[in-house]
């Protein structure tokens, strides 16, 4: 998610996501001079941003809070960008920096494009490493593996790797960017043909995980982390702050079962901070909600109701177990506690 110097013109001028700019990668033999190490990268993420979600899931699932440290930038940002204000002084206290731009410009000066989370920042010299997003959970997976926690679950297994591909794909196009795409849209037509893609594609995912537990085989794989990020994201700030309100989330049966299951599966709702999401969405994109007023709603009581997605088989971890607790300092407020 790029910083806030485009928030104000959200819904004046048509949306376009941007590439990742960095797109180095921490791997195993360090071919790209950036070798996995215990300690010496630290993650930066916004608990806000489903983009940045993503990462948090993964490490949670893997183990790697001890590999990869974290920090948590301030939901509401500035025309600095990502900022540490949550942190003593408003530094990060590992990085020492104030805003994660700080970063960017000590990797490349003047770069392009804009500053985003997730962002791997090499802690020994300051600088930036990768801000891709769509391959730092994949890398997180496959590069990782020597730092993984003992029963770590495989999530993107050899055999099923071009399933999952096609799965992420069309998730990506339609629901992850699609609510981007009609939450930013500048006229009627626009706005309609995305919010129809985006429940076009909800209705198929619906009959696809109406017999099966997982979009991709018998357990969680990469696939449902990232439709997961951006579904538990809906009810609260993409129906009607997006006006993706087709219908909630929560009325359709499958999905809502889905979701829920994830949620309550350790690594999944462990990471999500719903007062985050709310206040960055609404007041931040002054562009489509210039008051910036967040919404009471609505009511999250209904993440802890049972599911039954058990019934339909299969294996969260796979093979593996479950993530050990969630370290005191990276705890979140569950669902309706302040």
């Amino acid at each position: 998610m790029s910083e806030s110097e485009g928030n104000s013109a959200y819904g004046k001028q048509q949306f376009k996501r941007s590439k990742s700019h960095f797109t180095d990668r921490v791997t195993a033999d360090g071919r790209d001079g950036w070798p996995v190490a215990e300690g010496r990268y630290r993650l930066v993420v916004s608990r806000a941003c489903p983009w940045a979600s993503r990462a948090l899931v993964s490490r949670r699932l893997l183990g790697l809070e001890e590999a990869v440290s974290l920090a948590v930038a301030d939901p509401i940002q500035d025309d600095r960008s990502w900022r540490f204000t949550l942190d003593p002084n408003g530094r990060d206290p590992v990085l020492g920096i104030r805003f994660l731009s700080e970063a960017y410009e000590a990797r490349e000066r003047a770069h392009p494009g804009g500053v985003s989370v997730p962002a791997l920042v090499d802690v020994p010299s300051g600088k930036l490493v990768t801000n891709d997003y769509q391959q730092i959970t994949l890398d997180f997976a496959t590069e990782w593996t020597a730092l993984h926690r003992d029963g770590a679950p495989d999530l993107y297994p050899a055999p099923l790797r071009d399933e999952i591909d096609q799965v992420m794909a069309e998730v990506y196009e339609d629901v992850n960017n699609g609510v981007y795409r009609t939450g930013f849209a500048t006229d009627q037509g626009e706005y309609e043909k995305a919010c129809e893609g985006v429940f076009r594609r909800l209705d198929l995912l619906s009959e696809r995980l109406a017999t099966r537990r997982y979009l991709v085989g018998d357990s969680i794989t990469e696939a449902d982390i990232r439709l997961f990020t951006t579904l538990v994201r809906f009810d609260a700030v993409y129906h009607g702050h997006f006006k993706c309100n087709l219908r909630k989330l929560t009325e359709n049966a499958v999905l809502w079962a889905y979701v829920r299951d994830l949620y309550q599966t350790p690594g999944f709702g462990d990471t999500v901070d719903f007062d985050h999401i709310k206040r960055h969405y609404y007041q931040v994109h002054t562009g489509i909600n210039p008051t910036g007023i967040v919404p009471l709603g609505p009511d999250l009581s209904g993440w802890s109701v049972p599911h039954h997605r058990e019934e339909l088989g299969g294996r969260p971890f796979g093979e593996g177990t479950p993530p050990g607790p969630v370290p005191e300092h990276e705890e979140v407020p569950a669902p309706g506690r302040p």
